[in-house]
């Protein structure tokens, strides 16, 4: 069985060992072909709380963790500076 993985940004990192991750999905509407974006924000596990606001990550499915979270960060692809 496959393991899910997505790529999205970073929202929120307001919450402790918590962030919100924004992913798109960019596909063709059925009849109009026009692309249509579509976001969903998944709450994703970060036990170092490396991750920072702006930044894009890997998430991967995992057991339930809390009522909403059920992804862990991977890895972190692009981090955003310090500055």
């Amino acid at each position: 069985m496959a393991v899910k993985q997505r790529v999205g940004l970073v929202v929120s990192d307001k919450m402790d060992k918590t962030v919100v991750v924004a992913v798109e999905n960019r596909a063709p509407h059925p009849k109009y072909r026009k692309i249509v974006v579509r976001t969903k924000r998944y709450k994703v596990h970060d036990e170092e709380n490396k991750c920072q606001v702006g930044d894009r990550v890997r998430i991967e499915e995992t057991r339930p963790l809390s009522r909403t979270k059920r992804w862990v960060v991977v890895d972190i692809l692009n981090q955003t500076s310090d500055a």
